[in-house]
């Protein structure tokens, strides 16, 4: 049994540094007979344990963090998730988060497990997510990333770290970042599934297709006209659902494609990435 006798100062030092509790803090300094690197130690295996114990435990609250490089170039999205909103809401889980962000974007990774491998403050993420995992009591992980490189990258974030958008131009001009912000809120509101018709997937077209050839013989159309009805539908499906085919929540007047060429000539997306929290 230890006889170092632990001051209610070396505690708090430990639970400043580690941010655990003040019991758990006093018995890892107990444990490790008042050495600080091994009671950091004890602590860390106590959060792996409790990361075990949690595993199958749904975490689907959290945040969802958009950003770009100072240059405007490349862009991320990560999802950093939680069990509960007050965990998700807990500002020292927003910045756990936005430090993680932050490294991604600085880095260059393209993978979650590329990023979970960094060092973050002189520790693998994949590491202090288990940290954090030990301190809140909570299933803790990254569950999405995303990156997007162009001329111009935007991000966007929605709802209080809910929802967050990347979309990449072909441009980066005068401009931009006010037309980019209201392309990256389309995205968000409206959920397209492509930027423009050769980008939806084949499969969905067709589903598209079948469902709108079932609808038309089931009003009793002729069979001649139902290839050239369906072909109506499917544009109108393309006008719904792409991007650059979209009508402009902003002025309905116009699509995405004729409000960028408005912006600037020739200006369109290139990319774009939308993340809903949880979904």
């Amino acid at each position: 049994m230890s006889t170092v006798q632990i001051s209610a100062a070396d505690v708090n030092k430990l639970r400043q540094q580690t941010g655990a509790g003040m019991m758990d803090c006093k018995k890892a300094l107990t444990e490790a007979n008042g050495d600080f690197e091994a009671a950091i130690d004890y602590l860390r295996k106590k959060g792996a344990k409790v990361a075990a114990s949690r595993s199958d435990r749904d975490s689907n609250e959290g945040v969802v963090i958009a950003k770009t490089t100072a240059d405007g170039k490349k862009g991320i999205i990560v999802e950093v998730n939680c069990e509960t909103d007050f965990v998700a809401k807990n500002a020292d889980f927003v910045a756990f988060a936005q430090a993680i962000a932050d490294k991604a974007v600085e880095s260059g990774v393209s993978s979650i497990e590329e990023l979970t491998a960094l060092e973050l403050d002189g520790a693998k993420i994949s590491d202090l997510i288990i940290d954090q995992t030990g301190k809140i009591g909570e299933k803790i992980g990254v569950s999405k990333f995303e990156a997007v490189a162009a001329e111009k990258v935007v991000a966007y974030i929605h709802g209080n770290y809910r929802l967050a958008v990347l979309v990449g131009f072909n441009q980066n001009g005068a401009g931009l970042d006010e037309a980019g912000k209201d392309v990256a809120m389309q995205i968000a509101a409206m959920s397209p599934v492509g930027i423009d018709k050769d980008d939806v997937d084949a499969r969905v077209i067709e589903k598209e297709l079948e469902i709108a050839k079932d609808q038309i013989r089931a009003e009793g159309k002729p069979e001649a006209m139902i290839e050239k009805i369906a072909a109506g539908k499917l544009n109108k499906f393309y006008k719904e659902q792409t991007l650059l085919n979209q009508e402009f929540v902003k002025d309905s007047s116009k699509d995405i494609r004729k409000f960028l060429d408005e912006t600037s000539k020739g200006l369109t997306v290139s990319a774009f990435k939308r993340i809903v929290l949880g979904a």
